[in-house]
């Protein structure tokens, strides 16, 4: 089966910034407090633009990147939790508006680790000879459903959408997108949760700290072992945005010392399912990895799900 590659990144976030000290107006928190827990000092909140309407405009800068157009696109996945919308679903949405005419258009939601589910869903169909070229997006409106006056909560999210346009490899070249590796620990499930019909995100912190740090990087080495990528070699690690410790506690269990650390969660917040492609659109965008260079990306989150992959540099 031919193997697929990400052509092209894209990403977006609303213009509204909101910092910590905009924060601490409105709850009992400063600034000093957010830096140190979670590493967070900036974010992005949208006022009138909806989950489609954020990944409409990522997926749109992707795709004007790549050298593809709409006719050229048969399959739209996006990864979202945030969406109010469940009927079309946000795929469809975006389909329509960028004119892609009859994809495959579908949602996936595993919460943070949604863009690794959602790559690896496009990358097998491409596999598979079910789709051609697929645009991939996460994309969330976090504060839709943020409890502004819950201290614990309200200082770690943000709304944004980042996109990636995912096609077949050529005969005779190696995949860039390598295998999947992906689960979750169900038992586990309700320390992190978006429940009911007008929810608010609620999830027991250091729990999920606990998980994260001392369970996922044997995952994402297993992710590397599957590409057949030595950790020397990964030039930079993307995994989800949700804390600044956790990231450096990864980090200390990977053993990648010449890899760039994607750490856009001080500027952008936790964004869920649109932290990874937002961080590797940025790096990408600041070419802070070279092109064809092997990167680890790696989501965790809500479900308590995990999903991660080896990809080459568009």
């Amino acid at each position: 089966m031919a193997g697929s590659r990400i052509l092209s990144m894209g990403h977006y976030q609303p213009s509204r910034l909101v910092t910590n000290d905009d924060l601490a107006a409105i709850v009992d928190t400063n600034d000093e407090w957010i830096r140190d827990r979670v590493g967070i000092v900036t974010r992005r909140i949208a006022e009138g633009e909806t989950v489609a309407d954020m990944a409409t405009a990522a997926a749109g800068k992707a795709l004007a990147a790549s050298g593809l157009t709409a006719a050229d696109i048969d399959m739209v996945v996006v990864a979202t939790c945030s969406s109010i919308d469940r009927c079309p679903n946000v795929a469809s949405r975006v389909a329509n508006k960028l004119g892609i005419a009859a994809p495959a258009a579908m949602d996936v939601n595993t919460a943070c680790s949604g863009f690794s589910y959602a790559l690896s869903t496009a990358d097998h169909a491409i596999r598979a000879g079910a789709a051609r070229n697929a645009i991939v997006i996460g994309s969330e409106k976090l504060s839709d459903i943020t409890d502004w006056s819950d201290r614990s909560t309200c200082v770690l999210f943000g709304d944004a959408a980042g996109a990636a346009v995912v096609t077949a490899t050529p005969d005779g070249e190696e995949p860039g997108i390598g295998p999947v590796v992906w689960g979750s620990a169900p038992e586990k499930a309700d320390v992190l949760k978006i429940e009911g019909w007008q929810p608010y995100i609620q999830q027991e912190g250091q729990t999920v700290f606990r998980w994260a740090t001392t369970m996922l990087a044997p995952l994402a080495l297993q992710a590397c072992e599957r590409a057949g990528i030595a950790t020397e070699e990964i030039a930079a690690f993307v995994p989800h945005q949700a804390n600044a410790r956790i990231i450096d506690g990864i980090v200390k269990r990977l053993g990648i010392p010449n890899a760039v650390i994607a750490k856009d969660i001080l500027e952008s917040g936790n964004t869920s399912a649109a932290s990874v492609p937002l961080a590797l659109s940025k790096l990408i965008e600041r070419r802070e990895v070279p092109s064809g260079a092997p990167v680890l990306l790696f989501g965790f989150g809500g479900g308590l799900t995990y999903a991660g992959q080896v990809i080459r540099c568009p």
